[in-house]
This record gives structure tokens, sequence and C-alpha cells, in this order.
């Protein structure tokens, strides 16, 4: 497809891809595991083994390069192969950055797997870049991770600002971009040199696909290595959950602005509730990240915030226990709205507060979403 059109029109088509010997409009699934060599012992046709490469899988990267203006992008079997592959594609040894708040599976992976890769690891708050300029060990520090909107508290990290950071210490910097998705915002052109998706989240948005992916600013050696982690790992996507999630990615557009502006209305509304001490939403112009978040966001904050509960842990647990509406289940981004207890998921150490419940807002009647919350909170004072 043409390179100037918009992201919805290349969604909806799944990037214009077409099967060339039948014609059909949606694009077949390849599910062989090895190929046929030709007579003089080539691999021409650019496949050789499932483990490696898929063109299913192909397709689907295909649009998500266009999405996130990258020049290459590679497909993994969950986020966390996807961010661990690119931890471990940096040349080590390497001093790495990251935030304090971040999901919290990759947070646990730095600070307890990482270092036995070679890898020394530095948390910061990462919406300072004063913070962020100064744990950079220049000659050392080799990458900067960050997360916009970060999970479970939504901080905000100016990417352009880190970029500038990154690169003057001969750094490079990586975004996860899961929550803002390429509809709301295009990290590469901040200037951040990988972006990394959850696609079992937002890109799917059916709560059937697990996946991960990287999108890179450049097929460079760090791309090479990277493909080759996935290969020598076993870490590729199969191509059923390629093509779920290019059918997901068709109505990424229509889901993302749907679930954003809700988020929106729920945090204006349940602001005001006696019963809610906090809301945490970068939509919110008294949230700390607010500016940054809307010179860098385009058409919405996300579908993501969270709230605290006056009354501390157990108020926050029953509000969850007595929803029927909202679903009581870990995961985001689906077209069904999630109500969760993060504390208790991510456990000791958690810089999260036990009186928070982080809400996924889905595609649901608003209406119907705040009805249910608030008869929540209204049970949860009365237990």
């Amino acid at each position: 497809m043409s390179a100037d059109l918009r992201p919805e029109t290349i969604l909806a088509q799944a990037g214009g891809a077409t099967d060339p010997e039948t014609g059909a409009i949606v694009p077949p699934i390849h599910i062989s595991s090895t190929y046929l060599r030709d007579p003089d012992n080539q691999y021409r046709k650019g496949f050789a083994y499932g483990r490696a490469d898929n063109a299913t899988v192909r397709q689907t990267e295909a649009v998500l390069a266009s999405l996130e203006g990258a020049a290459g992008c590679l497909l993994f079997s969950s986020g966390m192969a996807a961010a661990t592959s690119l931890f471990l594609a940096v040349p080590r040894p390497a001093h790495v950055v990251a935030p304090q708040v971040m999901y919290w599976g990759l947070r646990h992976w730095l600070l307890h797997d990482a270092p036995s890769h070679g890898l020394s690891v530095t948390l910061v708050d990462a919406s300072n870049l004063d913070e962020i300029a100064a744990a950079v060990r220049p000659g050392e520090t080799k990458l900067i991770w960050i997360e916009t909107p970060a999970n479970p508290l939504w901080n905000i990290t100016d990417i352009k600002g880190t970029a500038e950071i990154a690169h003057a210490a001969g750094a490079l910097l990586a975004v996860d971009s899961t929550v803002a998705t390429p509809i709301l915002s295009r990290p590469l052109a901040e200037g951040a040199d990988v972006v990394m998706h959850s696609a079992t989240k937002y890109l799917n948005g059916h709560s059937d696909v697990i996946a991960g992916a990287l999108a890179f600013a450049a097929k460079d050696a760090l791309y090479e290595r990277a493909a080759g982690i996935r290969s020598h790992h076993g870490a590729i996507l199969g191509p059923m959950e390629a093509s779920l999630l290019m059918r997901g990615l068709r109505t990424l557009h229509l889901r993302v602005r749907s679930q954003s502006a809700a988020a929106m209305t729920i945090a204006r509304h349940i602001a005001k509730h006696p019963q809610i001490e906090e809301v945490l939403y970068p939509g919110l112009e008294t949230h700390p990240g607010h500016d940054v978040a809307a010179r860098q966001m385009r058409g919405g904050f996300g579908g993501m915030l969270s709230i605290r509960v006056k009354g501390g842990e157990a108020a926050a647990i029953a509000t969850a226990a007595n929803v029927s509406v909202w679903k009581r289940a870990t995961s985001l981004g689906g077209v069904e709205s999630l109500i969760e207890h993060r504390a208790s998921i991510e456990g000791e150490g958690t810089p999260c507060p036990p009186d928070l419940l982080r809400l996924s807002v889905g595609i649901e009647a608003v209406e119907d979403l705040i009805v249910d919350l608030e008869r929540a909170l209204a049970a949860a004072v009365n237990q």
C-alpha cells in the first residue's frame, strides 16, 4: 500500500495484503513448519523453517512497521519475550536505565534475572528527566527503557527529552508503548530507537492471543541480533496467533479511540465520588504528567486509569468483589472492561499502593460501567 495512507486505512485493509493466487482479500494462514529447497539446495523463496520466519507473521509485522513508521518489526510469542529479547540483544556487559513504575513482570526480570546476563540495572523516576540523566553512565549505559503511560500509576515520560539524553550518552532508547498504541503515540517520531508492544493487549484487543512486538527505527545490528535471539530461543509468534492479531489490528483505531473517550468520561465522573481518594489518569489536567502527555499523545490519553479507594486495601478489594459488568481479571486492552486489585498481583516490593484498583476500559456503554462501579463502591461501604 501507499506509504502516505492514514493508519485507519492501513489497518482496515491489513496493509493491503491479499492472496495473489485466489484473490482472497483476507490473507491466508501459512501453517507449514518447513519449506522446500530449490533443486540447487537454495531457499530463494525466503523461508526455510518456521522457528525463524513465517509468511503470516511477516504480513502482520509489515502492518505494525507501517503504523509505527519503523524500518522493521519482529513479532514474538509474548510481550515478555519481545522485551527480554531486546535487552539480551544489547552488547554486554551493559548498564541499563529503567523506570521504578513499569510492567511488574519485566521489572522483576530486570532486578532478578538480568544481572546473570551481564546487565546492571538502575531504576529511576522516569517522569523526571533530571533523574534519568543523573542515572546514565557515559560509556557504560547502552539502553534506556521507558514505559509511557506506565502501568499501573500511569506516569508519563517525555520521550523526546529522554531520547536526547540517551543519544548524548551513546545509548539507545526503547519505549514500551503498549498502553498508548500507535494510534495515540509514535515514539520513533519522537526520537526513540525501538518501540515494544505487548500485543496481547490493545493491538489484538480480544483477550485471546498472547503476543509481543518490537518495532525498530533501523534494520541495524540490534535488529539482527534480536531476530537471531527470537529464532534461537524459539520465541517467534505462531501463524495462527499472527492471523488473530491481524484480525484484531483491523479495528484498533476504532477500539482505542472509543476506549480513550470512555476512560476520560469515567475519570472525570468518578473523581467526584466521595469514596474515591484519587484518580490516576493522564487525561486529567490534575495529573502531573498531563502537559507532556498532551504534547506527545494525539487523539486521546488511552483506555487505562487507576482509582484509589478510601478505606484502604480492604475497601478496594471489596469494591472489586461487588462489580458485575466489570470483570475481575488481569491484563488490559480488550473489548471487555477489567478491574484488578493490582498490588495483590505484584506482591512484595510493588510501588503500587494497596488501595489502588486498575481499570481497563472496554467498549461497553460508558453509562453502564459508571453505574456498576458506583454500585460496587456503595456495596463496599456497607460490607
